[in-house]
């Protein structure tokens, strides 16, 4: 639960018999109370830099209800065992499943199915590559969805006769997967998991890699399916990845449940950087972190010298590197990232700079350590990661997945 709240503290204590309701004021703590074996408990999750968001404290709240159901079914004597395994596997699935399920009742298992389903197909290898597919899951009528298609790019096949619920067995057949690969075709389903057809496109992607990872265009998608509607995908990462069509992704990685809520970034960089620009860096992290290429992105100061930061630059004295820097210093990240050159000068090493107005200042940046302190564990991102943070937030992205913020020189939240 920590991890998935970003590094919070948590703690579950026992209350005194008696005790007075919980209230909390503070937008850095979650503050519930938990019923279990009529004892009463205090469960706290406390982040000292940054607030939590409505989608954490709905997604901690479901998950809450889930351990106290887990609780009341393994609690008897003897069985201590079975209940700490079964809260190890399976509790984050139960939240996740009950989150996405919205308030529809009696929808919980179908829910669950598609997922455990897809976290299995994550193992599957077909000729040495990654398994991957998509599902949409709509929750308006279909014909209304269908309709709304008809001004995309997407074409509608419907299954007939051939129509099934999803079950363990689904993708036996590795054509399954093969010919709906998450990509340019997707199963569609609706919330009890009945699979009624697929949509597929013949026209070329979205000519921007980073709209492609980060799922801007089932955003879209689902913003034509119904309220609560949502998109389950197993990417080349073999990973599970839940898109929502609030715009947040529930991102299953390495074993472990984690959200990709943009609201926690748009809190750390509000009053430092552009609101447009805010929005181009959050989903350009996503996709490098899920592309596994790494970045130290530093929202300077207006009044910071680069010369007080810089050591030397990656490029050094080669003139074709100079010029290459200089081409695309002083445009806007938007303007980068429409031209597609974004993903590659923030995967280059080195570290990136921009301004407040969300402007190129440098890139391939050797930033000058000696402020960090010896007692800073890590590799070459995460140390300079640190000194930089002294000049402004930092985002860092690591070759191998995770995304941290940095504040004042200390990573201050972690996804993945």
């Amino acid at each position: 639960m920590s991890a998935f709240l970003g590094g919070a503290k948590v703690a579950l204590a026992e209350l005194e018999e008696g005790a007075e309701p919980l209230e909390s004021e503070d937008q850095r703590e979650i503050l519930v109370r938990l019923e279990i074996d009529e004892v009463g408990y205090a469960f706290r999750a406390h982040r000292k830099e940054l607030a939590f968001t409505e989608t954490e404290i709905t997604f901690i709240n479901e998950l809450l209800t889930a351990f106290e159901g887990l609780f009341a079914g393994f609690s008897a004597e003897g069985y201590a065992a079975h209940f700490r395994t079964a809260l190890l596997t399976s509790l984050t699935d139960i939240a996740v499943a009950r989150y996405i399920r919205g308030d529809r009742k009696g929808v919980f298992w179908p829910t669950q199915s598609l997922i455990q389903l897809l976290k299995n197909l994550s193992y599957q290898r077909y000729e040495g590559s990654a398994a991957t597919t998509g599902f949409l899951v709509y929750r308006t009528q279909l014909d209304d969805f269908l309709e709304s298609l008809k001004k995309t790019r997407y074409d509608w096949l419907d299954l007939g006769d051939d129509r099934r619920r999803i079950s363990g067995d689904f993708f036996r057949n590795p054509l399954s997967y093969r010919f709906i690969d998450g990509y340019r075709a997707l199963f569609v389903c609706d919330i009890r998991m009945n699979v009624k057809g697929t949509i597929r496109t013949s026209a070329p992607g979205p000519s921007d890699n980073i709209e492609q990872l980060s799922h801007r265009e089932t955003v879209s998608l689902l913003s034509r399916a119904g309220a609560g509607a949502f998109a389950v995908y197993v990417n080349k990462a073999s990973e599970v990845e839940i898109v929502l069509d609030s715009d947040k992704l529930l991102v299953w990685r390495k074993g472990y449940w984690g959200i990709y809520d943009p609201d926690i970034m748009r809190e750390f960089l509000a009053g430092k950087l552009e609101k447009r620009s805010i929005d181009y860096l959050v989903w350009s992290v996503y996709a490098l972190s899920k592309a596994r290429h790494g970045t130290v992105v530093l929202v300077a100061e207006d009044q910071t010298d680069l010369d007080d930061l810089r050591k030397g630059s990656v490029g050094g004295r080669d003139p074709l590197s100079r010029a290459l820097i200089r081409h695309v210093r002083g445009t806007k990240i938007g303007t980068l990232k429409r031209s597609g050159e974004l993903s590659r000068i923030l995967s280059s090493d080195g570290m990136t700079v921009i301004n407040r107005k969300g402007e190129l200042l440098d890139t391939g940046v050797i930033i000058d350590t000696s402020r960090v302190s010896d007692l800073v564990t890590g590799g070459g991102r995460t140390t300079a990661a640190t000194a930089a943070s002294h000049f402004g937030p930092v985002v860092k992205v690591s070759e191998d997945g995770p995304v941290e913020l940095y504040r004042d020189g200390r990573s201050v939240y972690r996804f993945g």
